[in-house]
């Protein structure tokens, strides 16, 4: 496992590696000495292809979250919404599959989203915080101040995310 740090204060990428043979895979997704960090909430998420998730965050209890795809493919997006960073409202994006063994950490303050690319995706994330429904809040996907570079122009999205706040609301 390699880590690959980015332009955005702890926000990493984790290269994970396959250990194949005849009959299979074996691949190694979290490692507590390398990740440095308590999840003690995991959960599946299993999406169908064009289905858009976000961008998502919580507004008291925020959570940091490490991601890898189990099986299929998504563009991943994570914003900034720490006030005092550098990077303030710009995004980072990432290509995250079953192929390229990629796992990404973002950290406490991020609203985070995610498209669909494969047939059929199951996305594992472990959380550093437990899940508050009543702090939940999203942004919108295709907010023009954030100029998001989404692979698509219409994607599925839940009637919670169609009523999503812009980003100007949110500050």
């Amino acid at each position: 496992m390699k880590i690959k740090k980015t332009k955005f204060k702890g926000l990493c990428v984790f290269l994970n590696n396959n250990f194949s043979d005849q009959r299979g895979f074996f691949r190694e997704i979290f490692k507590k000495k390398i990740v440095k960090k308590e999840l003690p909430f995991t959960c599946l998420s299993y999406s169908k292809k064009n289905v858009l998730r976000g961008l998502h965050l919580q507004r008291k209890k925020s959570q940091g979250k490490y991601l890898s795809v189990i099986k299929g493919k998504i563009f991943d997006v994570a914003v900034d919404l720490r006030k005092n960073s550098n990077t303030y409202g710009k995004y980072f994006s990432i290509i995250l599959n079953d192929k390229n063994c990629t796992s990404i950490y973002i950290p406490a303050g991020f609203a985070h989203g995610f498209l669909s690319l494969g047939k059929e995706n199951y996305i594992l994330y472990s959380c550093t915080k437990y899940r508050s429904k009543k702090d939940e809040i999203g942004i919108k996907w295709n907010d023009k101040d954030l100029k998001i570079k989404w692979p698509t122009k219409n994607p599925i999205l839940s009637a919670k995310d169609k009523n999503n706040i812009d980003f100007k609301n949110f500050k």
